[in-house]
C-alpha cells in the first residue's frame, strides 16, 4: 500500500513540472512567434482600454451621485434661525467626523460636512479648518460638492478689483 505522503509528493511534483513546462512553452512562444507577441500586445491594450473606460464610468457615476446628494440636501432645506443653525451645524459636523472614520462612508461624511458648511456664517473660514482637520478622501468629495453648488457664497473677503494689476492689461 502506498503512503498518502508519497501520493501527495508525487502529485505536487507533477503539478510543479507541468507549471514549469507551461512557463517554458510560453516563454518560447513569446520569443519566437511574432503572431503570439502581437496577440499579447493586443490583449494588453484591450485590457488597458477596458480599465480606462471603467474608470471614466466610475467617475461619471460618482459625479452624478454627488450632484444628486447636493440637490437632495437643497430640497430638504436648511434652518433659518440662529439657534437652529448652530445646532444643525454642530450635529452635522459631529456626524461628519463619525462617518469620516469609516472609509466606506466617505460620501455620507462629505455630505454632513457640506450641510454644516451651508449654515456656517463664513464658509471660507470653515473650508480652511476642514482642510487642516478632515481626511483627504472626504475633502475631495466635499470639494466636488462645493464646486457643484453655484449658490454657495464662500465669502472669501477678497475683491479681485482691489488687487493691483500685474501689468497684463
Amino acid at each position: 500500500m502506498v503512503q498518502p505522503s508519497t501520493v501527495l509528493t508525487i502529485s505536487a511534483a507533477t503539478a510543479a513540472t507541468g507549471l514549469l513546462a507551461y512557463a517554458i512553452y510560453f516563454d518560447y512562444q513569446r520569443r519566437i512567434d511574432p503572431n503570439f507577441r502581437r496577440n499579447l500586445r493586443r490583449e494588453e491594450r484591450r485590457q488597458a482600454r477596458a480599465e480606462r473606460e471603467e474608470a471614466v464610468a466610475q467617475t461619471k457615476q460618482k459625479r452624478k451621485d454627488i450632484q444628486k446628494a447636493v440637490e437632495q440636501a437643497a430640497e430638504e432645506g436648511y434652518p433659518t434661525g440662529v439657534n437652529e443653525k448652530e445646532q444643525f451645524f454642530m450635529d452635522h459636523v459631529q456626524k461628519g467626523e463619525l462617518l469620516a472614520a469609516d472609509p466606506s462612508r466617505t460620501m455620507e461624511a462629505a455630505l454632513a460636512f457640506y450641510k454644516a458648511l451651508k449654515v456656517y456664517p463664513t464658509p471660507g473660514d470653515l473650508i480652511s479648518i476642514y482642510d487642516k482637520t478632515v481626511d483627504k478622501r472626504v475633502l475631495d468629495v466635499l470639494a466636488e460638492m462645493i464646486a457643484y453648488d453655484k449658490n454657495l457664497d464662500l465669502g472669501t473677503g477678497i475683491n479681485l478689483s482691489d488687487l493691483p494689476s500685474a501689468g497684463l492689461d
